[in-house]
């Protein structure tokens, strides 16, 4: 069965955009750029893959992404109407119309992932933001969080919902000289 695998950026005080949604302030440059390109090359939009000398490269984890609205303005704003081309793409919103006919926008977001862990395909990337990690908290089996040596103090947080603590049970770490580390963590099956 497909998982769905919550991969973001986090400051140390948990946050993955500021309270007016920036997100620039995350470093992305030298080893851990490297590190990121080659181990989640598809996570990079579509405008900025041939830039990174990645166009070409496949996917090694996920062919399918799923965000909330907030996570896909910004890209529309700039024009992308479909930001990661080289995946099938989910856009949650009850207010959006379909831009491209390349995204598919959703309303339901535990249906959308209920009925796509039960198709054939690799996994499944929740791509943000916080408000649909929360919604969505109960069908994530994996986290990966790039947290970065930063404090914001506020913004938007990992997980934006009511109270409802969940175990997730870290099972490898990569820690790098400025900082940043990259944890994944999976389910507490208990």
């Amino acid at each position: 069965m497909r998982k769905l695998t919550y991969y973001i950026a986090a400051t140390l005080d948990g946050y993955i955009a500021g309270p007016d949604d920036q997100y620039d302030f995350f470093p992305f440059e030298g080893e851990e750029a490297a590190a990121i390109l080659a181990d989640f090359p598809e996570t990079m939009p579509a405008p900025a893959r041939e830039a990174l000398g990645i166009a070409d490269r496949s996917a090694e984890r996920f062919d399918t992404v799923v965000m909330g609205r907030a996570t896909y303005a910004p890209g529309l704003k700039a024009g992308w109407t479909s930001p990661y081309a080289h995946l099938k793409q989910y856009v949650v919103s009850r207010t959006l119309t379909s831009p491209d006919p390349a995204v598919t926008v959703v309303d339901d977001p535990v249906a959308l992932v209920r009925e796509l862990k039960q198709q054939d395909g690799m996994d499944i990337w929740l791509c943000g933001g916080g408000k649909l990690a929360a919604v969505l908290r109960d069908e994530i089996d994996e986290l990966i969080i790039k947290r970065h040596p930063i404090v914001l103090g506020s913004g938007i947080p990992l997980f934006d919902g009511p109270f409802a603590p969940a175990r997730f049970v870290p099972t490898s770490t990569r820690a790098f000289d400025s900082g940043l580390t990259i944890t994944h963590f999976t389910k507490d099956p208990s």
